[in-house]
């Protein structure tokens, strides 16, 4: 765990909520090849808070719902907490479909080749 890496992250989060970020460019602009947990967890919430966009457009309470849940995740970062267990678990079934970026570098650039080739469908 880097408390650098969850600044960064929490500060990202607040952009997005904000509205001074896209969350295109917050996925961009994530660490790369991460392992903590937290963060993953993270990326994976801007993902389906990406996804929810048009459903954020229609219903007001939910968009406020959303943007609370990215404000407490952003909260908990910043104070270098580790996420509770319950959310890291809820988006562990998705990180096969959405992996987190890897670094722009033969290492990475193996890192995800060898991945893709384990895809079995």
């Amino acid at each position: 765990m880097s408390l650098e890496e969850r600044y960064r992250v929490a500060h990202i989060l607040k952009l997005v909520r904000l509205g001074q970020m896209s969350v295109r460019e917050a996925l961009l602009s994530y660490p790369k090849d991460i392992k903590d947990e937290s963060l993953i967890a993270s990326y994976h919430a801007l993902i389906h808070y990406e996804a929810d966009e048009e459903l954020r457009l229609r219903d007001n309470s939910y968009k406020e719902e959303q943007d609370d849940y990215l404000e407490f995740l952003s909260y908990t970062l910043e104070r270098g907490e580790d996420l509770p267990q319950n959310i890291i678990d809820n988006y562990k079934k998705y990180y096969d479909s959405a992996p987190i970026l890897h670094e722009k570098s033969l290492k990475g650039f193996l890192k995800g080749f060898w991945k893709n080739i384990n895809v079995r469908d």
